[in-house]
């Protein structure tokens, strides 16, 4: 078991958790980006990457947990 520190919040994962990196538009349902096996640096990286413009909304999820939308944003 692995542990980070996100917005002040400790996350806790395997080497087997999925990070989604998702962004979406509008109203409508999101789109996965990217996926990272284990890797919740690399994961917050891409998601800090994207630049959402007007309209547009981006979530990092951890799948397989109990509050699995982490970091969300939207303009």
């Amino acid at each position: 078991m692995k542990t980070a520190t996100l917005d002040g919040k400790r996350i806790a994962y395997t080497d087997t958790t999925e990070f989604l990196v998702q962004v979406g538009r509008g109203r409508g349902a999101y789109a996965t980006r990217y996926s990272f096996k284990g890797e919740i640096a690399r994961a917050v990286m891409y998601y800090n990457a994207i630049n959402i413009g007007r309209g547009y909304k981006k979530r990092l999820i951890m799948r397989n947990a109990m509050r699995p939308v982490l970091a969300r944003e939207f303009s």
